[in-house]
Order: structure tokens, then sequence, then C-alpha cells
């Protein structure tokens, strides 16, 4: 098995690739998977680098430690209890780095382990980050780590005007890219002025083995519901419960990896219908229907039908997987058999009053509109997301590293 070296692990093994953080300030941006290929985090791997100096830290969504469990709840800035230097939270008062923040480094470390989702809010960090470094001169770093969704790529793409901290752009659901691979197109499409360089990764095989996620690796929770390598498969799809009624799994042990859970909907005719609806969309995994009682969050307590994704083992097809319309697919599915059910959660999502959660989620209102009209087709879906998904490969092409 060849092992795979992430930009972290490179960094701390090249003391040439070090050189130019002599005499500079450093600060890192983590989170809990921000992890060495020997598991120590990468703060304490770089304060462990006499010629590293570490003069801050910021956590994104869910904290540097990870502890914060939901959308919309916060971290406060604290200080590292053994290092003594400030660890700002970028997800509390603010989610833009303020100029304070700013002026306690020269150079910025981002080395936070990324879905491969446009809601996945760590690639919105990026961006703001990129965005404070390019108005006060300072660099960033990203420290590449693989995209454990691979390569594809599939989603309408965001509809200008509808930017939010789940949406840093104009792209699809699922962007095919590494952050450090990202941050080139953000740097391009925004006009950014800024010193920017990726420590990229040595042996990563996007088509390899493992489809995107290095075998010789092991998964760390990026954020609480980010358990598996089966969610970071199933997320671009999954994610969009977080709009509905819905129950996503939060408050069990397997969240994010199924396509709902209800009291009041029956899993296994949802499943009959899907099949029958659009059964190509069902390739590339398996469904199983299962039961589950939330110890918390949407129907918490209550008995909930449900049906699973295996994305994963045998049942695993890479090139045939499409979470997006896997899960579009289940929501229409659900609206075909119960026309009046009330599917879409109407509450504050990530910071955002007006408009629908899913809708924030999708970037426009396309999606919602095609479950919810009688007439529409998958061919009406499909035609909509393959546009945008052909535009999307042909801009990110020149941008691969691997």
């Amino acid at each position: 098995m060849t092992d795979v070296l992430f930009g972290i692990d490179r960094l701390l093994a090249d003391p040439a690739l070090r050189a130019p953080l002599k005499g500079k300030r450093v600060s890192l941006v983590a989170h809990p998977a921000s992890v060495t290929a020997d598991l120590r985090h990468s703060l304490d791997a770089l304060a462990a680098c006499e010629d590293i100096t570490l003069t801050s830290a910021f956590g994104p969504q869910h904290g540097l430690k990870g502890d914060k469990q939901d959308n919309m709840v916060e971290t406060l800035d604290e200080v590292d209890p053994a290092l003594g230097i400030p660890v700002f939270s970028l997800y509390g008062e603010v989610r833009r780095p303020t100029p304070a923040m700013m002026d306690t480094a020269d150079v910025f470390l981002f080395d936070l382990q990324d879905l491969g989702c446009r809601i996945y809010t760590f690639v919105t960090t990026l961006l703001y980050l990129l965005e404070a470094a390019s108005q006060t001169g300072k660099s960033v770093w990203v420290l590449d780590r693989p995209n454990p969704a691979g390569r594809p790529v599939e989603g309408t793409t965001l509809i200008p005007g509808q930017e939010s901290f789940v949406g840093a752009g104009p792209m699809p659901m699922r962007h095919g890219l590494t952050l450090g691979e990202m941050g080139h197109w953000f740097i391009r499409h925004y006009k950014l002025d800024v010193d920017y360089r990726v420590i990229g990764m040595q042996g990563w095989q996007p088509e390899g083995p493992g489809f995107g996620w290095p075998e010789s690796r092991i998964w760390i929770n990026p954020s609480p519901n980010a358990a598996s390598v089966n969610m970071g498969r199933a997320y671009a799809g999954t994610v969009m419960i977080e709009g509905a009624t819905l129950s996503e799994a939060r408050g069990t042990t397997r969240p994010l990896e199924v396509l709902f859970g209800a009291p009041d909907v029956d899993a296994k005719a949802v499943l009959v219908e899907m099949q029958a609806f659009a059964p190509e969309w069902l390739a590339g995994c398996a469904i199983r229907e299962c039961w589950f009682t939330p110890t918390f969050h949407k129907h918490a307590g209550e008995l909930c039908s449900a049906l699973m994704v295996h994305a994963e083992g045998s049942f695993y097809d890479h090139r045939a997987f499409r979470p997006w319309r896997l899960q579009a697919l289940a929501f229409k599915a659900i609206r075909r058999l119960y026309p009046d059910y009330p599917i879409w959660r109407d509450f504050p999502y990530e910071y955002e009053f007006t408009r629908l959660a899913i809708d924030v989620i999708n970037g426009g209102p396309a999606l919602r509109e095609w479950v919810d009209n009688p007439h529409s087709t998958p061919a009406d879906l499909d035609a909509l997301a393959a546009h945008d998904e052909t535009a999307w490969r042909e801009e990110i092409a020149d941008l691969l590293l691997y």
C-alpha cells in the first residue's frame, strides 16, 4: 500500500519547505482532523518545530476541538493553555477574520480536512481568509488534504446573489477539488491579490484505491457528524435534509448517511417509488431500509422509518454514484406519495433568515421547484445539472494539481 503524504506531513519532513517561514509569525487554521500521518495534531507538531514561531491559531465551524454539534452553535475565543497563544473562533462573534486577528501573524497555514462539497463551511472559511489576507498583505499557505469524494462533479451551480456561508461562490454542490486547488480558483474568480501557495500532497491518486480517500490513512471526524468516508461520499446529497422537516439522523450514530427518516413516512414505499421514477439515479450504492430513534434534534424520541445509503465496500461504484440526484429522488418520491407532506423546513439556516433553507443549501430554488412540480421529470433536473456540471469541469481543468 502506497503511503500518501498530506501537506502537513511534507512541511514537517522538508526543512526547505519551511525555510520561508523562518523569522515569520505563523498562525494555523485547524480542527480535530488536522493531524499528521502519525496522528499528532498539526498544532502540536508545528509547535515542536524550532524553525516555526506560532503566534496564534484559528478554529472554524464546530471549533478547533470539534466539540460543537450543530449549525449556528458558536465557539468562543480562548487561549491555548499549553502554548499560551490566542485561539480565535471563525464561527462565533465573526465568521471573517478581523484586522486584529490578522495582525497576529504574517503567514496563515490552512490545514482543514474538507468533504468536497460547496455547503461544507470550511471552503467558505478559506475564501474569507484569502479575502482578509489580500487586504492586509498577509500570506496564506494551504497544507493540502484529499477530497474524500474524489473528482466527480455534481449539482446545479449557485446562482449569483445566492451566496452565503454555505455558498462561497458559483460552483456546483460537489466540486471535485482539494482546498489547495479551490484556493487557486477563488483567487482567479474573485481577482484577489494575495501571496498564496499550496503545500501539495505526495502520492494522492483521486481515482486510485479509495477513490479519493487513501486506504493508508484512517478517517478522523473533521466535524461531529462526519463520522465516516461513507458519510463524506453521501454528504453532497444528504446535507440537503438539513433544509427538510425529515431527519438526517442527527441524534444517532450514523448522521447524514440516510436519505431521510420520519415517523410518518413509509420508507419501503418511498424506495419502490424511487425505483419506478428514476432507477438510474440509484446506481453506485446500496439503499437499505432501516429504523432509528433520534436522541436529540428532529423527531427526538420518535421511531423513524428510514433509508440508509451504503456508498462503500462492494456496493460502491465511484463513477456511477450521484448523491445529489439520489437525494433529489428521495424528496421527489416522498412528494409523489404524500403530495401535501410539509417537506421544507422554514427556519433560520446558517444566518440566512429570509430564504428557505433548502434554497440556501442549493444556491437557488431549482431543486425545490423540481421536487414540488407534479409534472417534472428526471430529464428536467438532469438537463439543468448536466449543463452546470460540464461548465464547471471545463472551468477547473487547468487548476488540478493531482
